[in-house]
C-alpha cells in the first residue's frame, strides 16, 4: 500500500473545491463564484485498491481556503490555515487560474513556497477558457521560478487532463499504511458539512459582501428512523443583513432552506426537515471566541 497527503493551496476562486470533488467523485466542498467560499480545510480521501496491481493506494487531500490579504482576524486566520498545510505534507498542489495574470499575490505564494523543502506541482486550471499565448506565458512564469516538479494544464470543471495529474501525484505517495476505511471521503462529521450546504445556499442567493459576514451553527440535530430533524442558525453581522438574508416576507430564507434541505437528504440519504433561523452577532469576524468555535484556533 502506497499512501501521502496532498497539501492543495491557491487563491481565492481559482478551482481547489472543484477539483477535490471531482477527484473523489462525489461533493465534499461546497464551491460558488464568490471569493473566500472555503474557510476551513477540508479533507478529502480517494483510494484506489487496485493501483499497482491490487498493492493499493490512499491519497489524503488537504483543500485549504484561499490565500488572500486579511481584513480581519477571520482572514487571517484563514490564511494560517493555508499556510500551516503547506509545510505537514507529502506533495503541495497549487492551483492557479489561468484566466488571471500573474499578480502580487501570486508572487507572495512562490515567496512562501520558496520557504520549503515539499515537493511541488503546479495546475493551471481553467484551461477551457485560456487561449495557447496566454498559457504559455503564465507556464513560463511559474517555470522561471524553478520551484516546480511539474506543470500542469487542467480544467477541473471538464475533467481535462485530472487523470494525468492524479498519475503525477501518485508518484510521490509513499509506502505506507491506509489511513482511513476504503469507503470514506472525508473526516469531516456530517454535521460540518451540513452547516457548509446552507452556507453555499447563502452565498448562491446573496449579494457579494454580505456572505462573508455569514456563519452557521447548528443547533440541533436529530437522526429519527425515517427523518433527520435540523435546527440551524444563519448568525450575520448587521440587522440589515438579517432582513436580506429573511427576504420579503421570508422569501428568500425559504429558498435557502428549501434547496439547501434538497441537498443535504442526497448526502444523509433520508429525509431531512430543516428550520431555519437567522441571528445578528456584530463582528463577530474580529472575534477570537467566534474563530475558536468555528475550529481555525486550537487556543
Amino acid at each position: 500500500m502506497k499512501s501521502g497527503f496532498i497539501g492543495i493551496i491557491g487563491r481565492p476562486n481559482v478551482g481547489k473545491s472543484t477539483l477535490l470533488n471531482n477527484v473523489l467523485g462525489e461533493k465534499i466542498a461546497i464551491t460558488s463564484d464568490k471569493p473566500q467560499t472555503t474557510r476551513n480545510r477540508i479533507t478529502g480521501i480517494y483510494t484506489d485498491l487496485e493501483y499497482d496491481g491490487g498493492n493499493g493506494m490512499q491519497m489524503i487531500f488537504l483543500d485549504t481556503p484561499g490565500i488572500h490579504k486579511p481584513k480581519n482576524k477571520l482572514g487571517e486566520a484563514i490564511n494560517e490555515t493555508a499556510l500551516n498545510t503547506a509545510g505537514g505534507v507529502d506533495v503541495v498542489l497549487l492551483i492557479v487560474d489561468g484566466t488571471k495574470k500573474f499578480g502580487k499575490g501570486d508572487q507572495y505564494i512562490l515567496e512562501i513556497l520558496s520557504q520549503s523543502e515539499t515537493k511541488k506541482v503546479l495546475a493551471i486550471n481553467k484551461m477551457d477558457l485560456v487561449g495557447p499565448e496566454a498559457y504559455l506565458e503564465l507556464y513560463s512564469k511559474y517555470d522561471e521560478s524553478g520551484l516546480f516538479d511539474e506543470i500542469f494544464g487542467i480544467s477541473a470543471l471538464y475533467d481535462t487532463n485530472v487523470d494525468k495529474l492524479m498519475k503525477c501525484l501518485s508518484n510521490y505517495m509513499v509506502e505506507g499504511p491506509m489511513y482511513y476505511p476504503k469507503d470514506m471521503a472525508t473526516d469531516h462529521p456530517e454535521r460540518f458539512i451540513v452547516s457548509e450546504i446552507i452556507r453555499e445556499k447563502l452565498l448562491q442567493y446573496l449579494d457579494q459582501e454580505i456572505p462573508h459576514g455569514v456563519f452557521i451553527e447548528i443547533e440541533s440535530y436529530d437522526e429519527k428512523p425515517k427523518i433527520t430533524e435540523i435546527g440551524a442558525v444563519i448568525c450575520c453581522e448587521r440587522t440589515s443583513h438579517k432582513s436580506i438574508i429573511i427576504g420579503k416576507g421570508g422569501r428568500k430564507l425559504k429558498g435557502v432552506g428549501k434547496s439547501a434541505r434538497e441537498e443535504i437528504e442526497v448526502l444523509l440519504g433520508t429525509k431531512v426537515f430543516l428550520s431555519l433561523w437567522v441571528k445578528v452577532k456584530e463582528r463577530w469576524r474580529d472575534s477570537d471566541r467566534v474563530i475558536k468555535n468555528l475550529g481555525y484556533k486550537d487556543e
